[in-house]
């Protein structure tokens, strides 16, 4: 399965980067540089979403528009490519 998502990243005042999911509560990740808060928002996106998919009742939220996401001065809507592999019960 293969899911996007828009992330807003943007410099810190005190150094560094931050992202966060407009989608997904509570999901957000520093970075050092910007190439590094973009993997590291893609393990937590993995991350949130395994631990969704884990639940008896998956409620995955359906992606923004990155049109439509609000960002502050200095921030930038980026999209988020998360493969995940479903692979319990399937026979290889």
């Amino acid at each position: 399965m293969k899911f996007y998502y828009p992330v807003i990243i943007g410099k810190k005042d005190e150094g560094g980067w931050h992202a966060s999911f407009p989608d997904l509560a509570m999901c957000e990740v520093d970075g050092t540089d910007e190439f590094d808060v973009l993997q590291n928002a893609r393990d937590a996106a993995y991350s949130w979403i395994d631990l969704e998919l884990q639940e008896k009742d998956p409620k995955l939220p359906s992606p923004s528009d990155p049109k439509d996401v609000k960002t502050a001065p200095g921030q930038e809507v980026r999209m988020i490519l998360v493969n995940y592999r479903m692979t319990e019960g399937w026979d290889e």
